[in-house]
């Protein structure tokens, strides 16, 4: 415990640290060092206590707490990128954190999962993976519409702001009716019949840590995403592939940590639940949240998007379900996982 609470103060240091070069105006190259070093010690705490917390809750309260700080971050980077006027950044991010969750860092958490089962088979419920897959389908319903009205050029395409709006309200109800009931199924670990961790923090510790590394991830991912930009713009990389993939993987440090970590544990529906309450968020929570936010902002974002991003989120769905509906997961469908999504980074590097 001492050593936790040492580790748990250097990180705070460091993350503070981050603050002041950045208001100080320090060389972009230092803050982007410290801030690096700032999210992966946060991602650890925030490792340390999901575990910890997961002890007194089960699997779905505890994924979908650590899922919205987890989450933080992407809903600050949009919300300042609507109010800059950068819709491609805004939209791109988005997309990027539901690619990076849905295929990298569940491939990830699934190789590690799969190599520490001994029978080389991740087993978790499938309750999750298929309310998952139904709530992206849902997104993706409405994407859809709105993508072949705007490219046939309908009458309902001159509407694709109250449209998206709309489709927001939908998606936020259907995703509140669907989290009462998820949470309210709960089980303790002990009684869904996974093996039982002996948390390192005591459960109030555990929750503040939680909150106060959630964040102050967020604070640190904007002095970091401050930091790349000027490197990004001298090496002239499209706005597209900056926020598809590099702000994407970035601000899902936190995910990637947690969630390999926590399968490599053999916490397998802890893992499963921390990225996949992550997924369902971004698709049915944050995206229509930030929709109507931006209804504040003179950039709206809406649910059109371009006809590669649309075929992308259909194979994201299809091969996530695929792969997780049936509670089972081997290394191969891991890297599978992973596969798609190294294909697809290129792919934005040349938009």
């Amino acid at each position: 415990m001492p050593r936790s609470l040492a580790a748990l103060a250097a990180i705070l240091v460091v993350a503070v640290l981050t603050g002041v070069l950045h208001f100080a105006h320090v060389e972009p190259v230092v803050v982007f060092i410290v801030a690096g070093v700032a999210l992966g010690g946060l991602a650890w705490a925030i490792s340390l206590a999901t575990e910890s917390v997961g002890e007194r809750f089960g699997p779905a309260v505890t994924g979908v707490l650590q899922s919205t700080l987890g989450n933080l971050p992407e809903l600050f980077i949009v919300l300042f990128a609507l109010s800059a006027g950068e819709l491609v950044v805004a939209r791109t991010s988005i997309m990027g954190s539901l690619f990076a969750n849905g295929l990298l860092v569940l491939g990830l958490a699934i190789v590690a999962g799969a190599r520490a089962a001994p029978d080389g088979v991740m087993r978790f419920r499938t309750r999750l993976p298929q309310d998952t897959a139904t709530l992206l389908l849902l997104a993706i319903a409405i994407i859809v519409l709105l993508g072949l009205s705007d490219q046939v050029g309908d009458r309902a395409s001159r509407h694709g702001v109250a449209i998206s709006a709309i489709g927001a309200v939908v998606l936020l109800v259907v995703y509140g009716v669907w989290l009462f009931d998820y949470l309210r199924s709960d089980e303790p670990v002990e009684q869904a019949g996974q093996g039982s961790a002996r948390g390192t923090l005591p459960f109030g510790l555990a929750l503040g840590v939680l909150g106060a590394s959630g964040v102050a991830a967020a604070f640190v991912y904007d002095w970091f995403v401050a930091a790349l930009d000027p490197a990004v713009k001298s090496l002239g990389i499209s706005k597209a592939f900056t926020g598809l993939v590099i702000v994407a993987i970035a601000g899902n440090a936190v995910e990637n940590v947690v969630g390999v970590t926590l399968a490599a544990k053999g916490r397998a529906d802890l893992a499963v639940s921390v990225v996949k309450n992550s997924v369902a968020q971004i698709a049915a929570f944050l995206f229509p949240a930030l929709v109507l936010c931006s209804l504040a902002f003179d950039t709206r974002l809406t649910f059109l998007l371009g006809p590669v991003f649309i075929g992308a989120l259909v194979v994201t769905a299809i091969s996530m379900w695929q792969i997780t509906g049936d509670g089972e997961a081997i290394v191969f469908e891991g890297a599978a996982l992973i596969g798609m999504y190294v294909v697809l980074a290129p792919l934005m590097w040349f938009e």
